[in-house]
């Protein structure tokens, strides 16, 4: 659980929710000294407010156990866990989609064609839904990174992963079949309900204007 006297936000360490997130916190009015970033947790300056730095996959978990009271996370990373948690709030930022793709002179070219290919992810739980919605039985491998790569290297006949621009899939010459869900970074609360908690949520339903 969180300490008694501070609220805690959970953000990615490193990656590309970082700085939005921040920006997010900074505009509920949260202050906070720059050069104290690179710390693991820093303290707000006009809140009783902490900004807590951990790997984007593992922020669910400390909402779950309380740990954190909020986090800010991709909805990929909530759809993978298959766990519901409570969104407080959808931010627009973090925008991506995760997809099934095949090499551009491949013949998959339909959800259909899968059946018996290999797919290559480090979604398997989302892409293990998906096929069995669609009544599809294909070999899952689980790659953790550069999955793009795999048809060539003759790993697998498609894969499953996330895309933002799309220039990666361009790069490997990757077409998509099916977009699996559309995701955004999302602010959850955890669980343990707490009255201390109301500063955060006064905030993002009625903006910053009220003083610490």
């Amino acid at each position: 659980m969180t300490s008694a006297k501070n609220i805690r936000i959970a953000i990615q360490k490193q990656g590309r929710l970082q700085d939005p997130s921040l920006n997010f916190i900074r505009s509920l009015g949260f202050e906070f000294k720059k050069e104290q970033l690179g710390e693991l947790i820093i303290q707000c300056t006009n809140a009783p407010v902490e900004i807590l730095f951990v790997r984007n996959i593992d922020i669910p978990e400390y909402i779950k156990a309380g740990v954190a009271d909020f986090g800010i996370v991709g909805e990929n990373i909530i759809y993978e866990r298959g766990e519901r948690y409570n969104i407080i709030k959808r931010l627009g930022f973090g925008k991506c989609k995760l997809i099934i793709a095949s090499p551009r002179e491949s013949s998959l070219r339909t959800i259909e064609n899968l059946q018996d290919e290999r797919i290559a992810t480090s979604y398997t739980k989302s892409l293990q839904d998906f096929l069995r919605q669609n009544n599809i039985n294909a070999s899952i491998i689980e790659i953790n990174g550069s999955v793009e790569i795999t048809p060539k290297l003759g790993l697998s006949d498609a894969i499953c992963d996330i895309v933002q621009t799309g220039n990666t899939l361009k790069t490997y010459e990757l077409e998509p079949i099916a977009t699996i869900f559309e995701s955004e970074a999302v602010f959850i609360e955890s669980p343990y309900y707490n009255k201390k908690k109301n500063i955060i949520l006064e905030r993002i339903q009625y903006g910053n204007s009220k003083t610490c």
